[in-house]
């Protein structure tokens, strides 16, 4: 028999109507959200590269951007870069722990000497900046305690910050003043947990030789819910720069990073 063909059009608009209405849906929300992942990958990258083209302009200007060219587009790539993306918080941090001694000898494969003229940034690159015999990094996107600003710097392949001169006193301190953050406070790894009034640098297991207090410091201070004040910190308390204080250890504030 032959049909019309009005009749196929007939035909096929009513083959459509038995297909449930639920499964069309089902199809297309599946649709969007693929669509969705992948523009949502997209932004993120973009707003990454702004944002660290951005830290890289104010914190480090003597550094030369980097231009790369994007790969080639392939049949996978949108949705490896919506996986890449989408990825937890914790594989983002394992990945960036990857570490093992460089060719001195430093545990830091995730930093970069700003003093080597490195143009390299990404995002799983620690910028280091080198004052003499070391390498700092200031920690200053987020506050924490002495103990996490601790493990976070040994997460990192680092340790909180030593100071054993007042030639490395000053060379700090000017690096944190001309990254405009004078005023605020700044944790070393300095400690006297062991001993009350026995001040040592945790990085090092090595009693001060060298000291820069303010004035009436280290005091001890106790407070109503009975802390005491057994970590080091930096503190611009008298306006006469960035000199030493005894502070709680569970005060959160900024603290520096250190590799030799």
């Amino acid at each position: 028999m032959t049909m019309s063909p009005v009749s196929v059009l007939l035909l096929a608009v009513g083959l459509c109507a038995l297909v449930p209405i639920s499964e069309q849906q089902t199809s297309l929300n599946r649709n969007s959200k693929e669509i969705t992942r992948t523009e949502v990958a997209r932004q993120n990258r973009i707003t990454q590269q702004i944002l660290a083209q951005y830290l890289q302009k104010k914190l480090f200007p003597h550094l030369t951007p980097v231009t790369t060219e994007a790969p080639p587009v392939t049949g996978n790539s949108a949705e490896q870069d919506a996986g890449e993306a989408l990825d937890s918080d914790e594989s983002e941090q394992i990945s960036s722990h990857v570490s093992y001694d460089d060719e001195e000898g430093n545990d830091c494969s995730n930093c970069v000497d700003d003093s080597l003229g490195s143009n390299t940034i990404n995002r799983w690159t620690m910028p280091l900046l080198k004052l003499g015999e070391k390498r700092y990094y200031l920690g200053i996107f987020f506050k924490a305690n002495w103990y996490k600003s601790a493990q976070y710097c040994r997460y990192h392949g680092m340790h909180l910050a030593s100071i054993s001169s007042q030639q490395e006193n000053d060379q700090l301190e000017k690096h944190i003043r001309d990254s405009g953050f004078g005023l605020e406070h700044f944790w070393t790894s300095g400690t006297d947990q062991g001993e009350e009034g026995h001040f040592f640098w945790m990085s090092t297991g090595r009693p001060l030789t060298f000291t820069n207090w303010n004035a009436g410091e280290p005091n001890n201070f106790r407070y109503e819910n009975g802390e005491e004040e057994h970590c080091l910190e930096l503190w611009n308390r008298d306006g006469k720069g960035l000199k030493w204080n005894d502070t709680p250890c569970s005060f959160e504030t900024y603290f520096v990073c250190e590799v030799n």
